[in-house]
């Protein structure tokens, strides 16, 4: 027996025990859901061909119940976007990282990004750990990439030119190692103030070039997105993928910071007409009852856009309305297992079981095929009962399942918002 395959099975067992999908996990049992994986490559190539084309960004909204694989779907896709060369961030709606708030979403962002790992030779074909580090040292000044992107951040990007200023400084300053480190932090959300980059462009004799305006915080973070995505593919990789789980947690914001993630929605899944993160894709997944709970029980149609509309927001009106329209019209229910799929699963994971422990599982009692099952309610069912007879023999187990519904109670403590009156940085 190779320890190495058993420490990797170990590790995939561990995942479907707890329902949270590792990279080994979707490695052994793969992806059952062959429509959702077949948009999402022709998603990948539509990003690609955005960047000849300057368009927008596009995205997907897949839907489904607790316990029917979202999160193990995205880890999927996560995977196959990175042996496709794209760099991937995996991003979980929470308290820390609401949907709502542009600046602690690029914080997620950049924090959780991967790398594909380039050496071909190496066990773990990509690097975690500071991804901007990662970009910035593939970076080729002498490439036509680099070439396209300079021109494109100096003349036609219409960013804030804190970011023109900073490439700048990276390329001509690379010899030193404190300016390189605050430059990278700063492309990272960190701190770097108007009056310190004005001190290195005068030490360059440039400052006159870049003169560097006022910005809020929210607008230099959804402009740090639009440049670290071009700042990716000028590095040689094919584009940057959000992967966004738990979006139904916005139904748990109060009505305004609802309407905000509506909003936000439809930015990152390109419906917007300032949507042109070109070189960026996003896919988000929801429950599939968010639009029955929400949307209609909590009647947002209606209640949003009227709020908004009544204080003055006629644009945000919109924006929210655009978002709530994508969750009724776009979304992609995952597909139920069938009994083939059930059974082409029990022996991965009995394999997986087997060869983590070094024994033959015997079959289970878990009952006849049912429609209306879950895959997890399976698997965790299958792997509980051969944790017990590996440990118990002659032990009979008598195993209950406990329906989880969603809960959509507002909630104020997941809407602290970043504050926005400060100008000129990312993260204070």
């Amino acid at each position: 027996m190779n320890n190495n395959d058993q420490v990797k099975n170990r590790r995939a067992l561990e995942a479907l025990r707890n329902g949270v999908p590792n990279r080994d996990a979707v490695t052994v049992l793969g992806c059952n859901q062959p429509g959702i994986e077949e948009k999402f490559r022709q998603l990948l190539q539509n990003t690609v061909q955005s960047i000849s084309e300057s368009g927008k960004n596009e995205g997907m909204i897949v839907s489904g119940d607790f316990g029917t694989g979202k999160s193990h779907l995205l880890e999927y896709l996560m995977h196959l976007a990175l042996e496709e060369n794209f760099v991937c961030s995996k991003i979980v709606i929470s308290k820390e990282t609401p949907l709502f708030d542009p600046i602690k979403l690029y914080r997620a962002a950049v924090d959780t990004a991967i790398v594909p790992w380039r050496d071909n030779t190496a066990i773990v074909p990509w690097k975690r750990g500071n991804a901007v580090t990662e970009i910035a040292t593939a970076l080729n000044p002498r490439s036509q990439s680099y070439a396209d992107f300079y021109v494109w951040i100096n003349q036609e990007a219409g960013l804030n030119t804190q970011f023109a200023a900073t490439l700048f400084l990276y390329e001509r300053m690379s010899n030193d190692p404190e300016l390189y480190n605050r430059i990278i932090r700063f492309w990272s959300g960190d701190k770097l103030n108007s009056r310190e980059i004005r001190n290195y462009l005068r030490a360059c004799r440039e400052s006159v070039t870049y003169r560097l305006e006022s910005i809020t915080r929210k607008e230099l973070s959804l402009q740090a997105f639009q440049f670290i995505a071009r700042l990716i593919i000028a590095a040689g990789y094919k584009g940057w993928v959000l992967l966004i789980d738990e979006a139904e947690l916005i139904g748990r914001y109060s009505l305004l910071q609802r309407a905000k993630s509506y909003a936000e929605l439809a930015r990152w899944m390109g419906k917007l007409d300032e949507s042109h993160f070109t070189g960026l894709a996003s896919i988000f997944a929801i429950t599939g009852d968010f639009q029955s709970k929400i949307l209609e029980e909590k009647d947002d149609f209606e209640k949003v856009p009227g709020r908004l509309q009544a204080s003055g927001l006629e644009k945000e009106a919109i924006h929210a309305e655009q978002g709530m329209r994508v969750i009724q019209n776009d979304l992609i229910p995952l597909q139920p297992p069938d009994k083939a799929s059930r059974d082409q699963t029990y022996e991965k994971v009995l394999s997986i079981h087997a060869t983590a422990y070094q024994w033959s599982p015997p079959p289970v009692e878990s009952g006849e095929f049912l429609s209306s099952k879950r895959m997890r309610q399976y698997v965790k069912e299958w792997i509980t009962e051969w944790d017990l007879k590996r440990l118990y023999p002659d032990y009979k187990p008598d195993i209950e399942v406990i329906k989880v519904d969603n809960v959509y109670t507002e909630d104020k403590d997941l809407e602290v918002e970043s504050k926005n009156n400060e100008t000129g940085n990312l993260i204070t």
